[in-house]
């Protein structure tokens, strides 16, 4: 490690353990539609005016309800329609998850290009997620493809703090090299500051942990295989993992040459975009 990402490391520790550091906030909307959907007594109407405020998270989920794993025989085009068709929980989190794109956004050209570069691979991760979590699992579609648009949520503190330390935006590796170490403990951090579901707050910290092998799968075998599917065949590090050597993969009784679960998953990676 580089001297410049060993000090950097140590004082982004030490902002985390002191509170110091300035985290982003929830954006206002995504704070409305958890609120609206912890009330039992929201209606679909009510859930659909609000989320209809944001002309382009309406968009997407009503894109999302007419991509190939979800659509119906006849095309939705509005947006009460496809949060009845999702349902008012299953609605709200993939809002609350599309709706954060609003922060993923930077003063310098830089790290605006580094975090569009996070937001869409995370994009990509949640549709396989949603996917996956369809056909091998019992667990919740939505939740899964919400840990997948925040796994890698930590990445986003550390590239604000990059734009105000132009030292550290100007050497890439050692930039690269902070953000491998030290996203996981960020995220884990954000996402209980931002009061996220136990069952996705450990996500972040846990989903690097290839050898992990938990009891019952859960979230993080999920995240866990789709983001080795979708950085296969590139130069990523998680391309040179061994599939068979992850226990995610036994648990979801996955075969990772299977053609046609390829061919499937490759569909589903545009799915939230």
């Amino acid at each position: 490690m580089s001297e410049l990402a060993e000090k950097v490391q140590t004082d982004l520790v030490a902002a985390i353990d002191n509170d110091d550091l300035v985290l982003p906030t929830l954006p206002e909307v995504a704070l409305q539609i958890r609120k609206a959907a912890e009330d039992p007594e929201i209606s679909v109407s009510d859930l659909s005016k609000m989320i209809g405020r944001d002309t382009a998270l309406s968009a997407r989920l009503i894109k999302v309800v007419n991509s190939p794993l979800l659509r119906a025989a006849q095309e939705v085009t509005d947006l009460h329609t496809a949060i009845t068709r999702l349902g008012i929980n299953y609605s709200s989190n993939l809002a609350i998850g599309l709706v954060m794109e609003q922060i993923f956004h930077a003063r310098s050209e830089v790290v605006e290009q580094k975090m569009r570069e996070v937001w869409r691979k995370s994009l990509e991760i949640a549709g396989v997620s949603y996917a996956l979590c369809r056909r091998y699992t019992t667990l919740k579609p939505d939740q899964a493809a919400l840990g997948g648009l925040v796994h890698q949520i930590g990445v986003l503190p550390i590239l604000t703090y990059a734009e105000d330390h132009y030292e550290l935006l100007s050497d890439p590796v050692s930039l690269n090299h902070v953000i491998d170490r030290i996203h996981p403990l960020l995220g884990d951090k954000l996402l209980r500051v931002w009061e996220f579901p136990e069952r996705l707050v450990a996500l972040p910290g846990l989903y690097q942990d290839f050898k992990r092998d938990s009891a019952e799968i859960d979230y993080v075998d999920v995240v866990q295989v789709a983001s080795l599917y979708c950085h296969k065949d590139t130069e990523h590090p998680f391309a040179r993992i061994d599939p068979l050597s992850v226990p995610a993969f036994r648990k979801l009784g996955i075969d990772p040459e299977n053609k046609e679960l390829c061919a499937d998953l490759q569909e589903s990676r545009s799915m939230f975009y």
